[in-house]
């Protein structure tokens, strides 16, 4: 199976890399920049779980290439655009395509663009940065990305894949409930980046405070009842659960999103919680924690343009 990695950073470079490392014929579509530097430096990923200095194929959109099987998009929301039209002369008439992004608006616009049938449920846990020199950095047990059909159902194509992910030094797990999983990490990253940006700190500091654990609970909450408004399969008592796991995770632990507030980046702000605002409005439902945590983001982003 031919697959083409749509980005070489934190998730792309790791989970692509545990798959070329397999031996897995895996492309890496790249910007010109990146492209450079995995030419004289190769793919260097420095993980928990073992190192690696892979020499991978690259591809900048446009350029000619063989037709893909599956495409794996690893970019963050802010780039989707971009991706979508990168990757369209790639897609061909079998070609799966299986998003990594947080959140769930980005299903939409990728139907829209490829069609209901060539995209498939993704998600993925993982403590992963890019450093300055371009290395893959994975620090943290958890190296899972779930896949599915959106449908619950098990294809062909599907066996095929996962055929393609088993022995991959990674946990590579496909789920019949994809949907409803992906819908638990929104919630559940939603909450985490949520406190952890809002509080510029990592999760432990925030437990430690009264004022702190009430921001987490009413989040949770205003969360849960965002996502049941909009028919989302969230699993009955799962605030409880999701409670638990931020109760669990290691006490300096920080969001993908605080950490590009830390670097000066552009943040998933709209993905992650404006579609969820402009939903509850929607459904006239009141939200003022999640608008003091969007609007937080927001004021950070006009200091950072200007």
């Amino acid at each position: 199976m031919r697959i083409l990695m749509v980005g070489a950073g934190g998730i792309g470079g790791y989970f692509g890399g545990r798959l070329l490392e397999k031996g897995v014929d895996v492309t890496f579509l790249v910007r010109e920049n990146r492209r450079k530097q995995l030419a004289e430096n190769g793919l260097e990923v420095e993980s928990v779980h073992g190192d690696m200095t892979l020499h991978p194929k690259t591809l900048l959109s446009g350029e000619k290439a063989d037709p893909f099987d599956a495409v794996l998009l690893s970019t963050k929301a802010y780039h989707l655009a971009g991706a979508i039209e990168g990757i369209r002369p790639y897609v061909t008439e079998n070609t799966m395509i299986l998003p990594l992004l947080n959140g769930i608006a980005h299903i939409g616009e990728l139907t829209e663009a490829f069609g209901t049938e060539k995209v498939l449920g993704g998600l993925c846990f993982i403590e992963t940065t890019l450093d300055n020199q371009g290395r893959v950095i994975q620090t943290s047990p958890v190296h899972d990305l779930v896949f599915g059909e959106r449908s619950g159902e098990m294809t062909e194509r599907l066996r095929s894949l996962q055929e393609t992910f088993e022995g991959t030094k990674a946990n590579f797990r496909l789920s019949s409930h994809i949907v409803q999983e992906m819908w638990h990490k929104y919630q559940f990253i939603s909450v985490l980046s949520g406190v952890t940006s809002l509080f510029r700190s990592p999760v432990g500091p925030i437990r430690d405070q009264e004022s702190g654990m009430q921001t987490v609970y009413a989040l949770l909450q205003e969360t849960g009842k965002i996502m049941r408004g909009l028919k989302a399969p969230l699993a009955d008592k799962i605030e409880e659960t999701q409670l638990d796991k931020l109760l669990q995770i290691g006490y300096a632990m920080k969001s993908s999103l605080q950490r590009d507030m830390e670097k000066g980046l552009l943040t998933e702000a709209d993905h992650f919680f404006g579609y969820l605002l402009q939903k509850a409005k929607e459904n006239h439902l009141n939200a003022p924690v999640m608008s003091t945590i969007f609007a937080n983001l927001k004021v950070y982003e006009a200091q950072r343009s200007s």
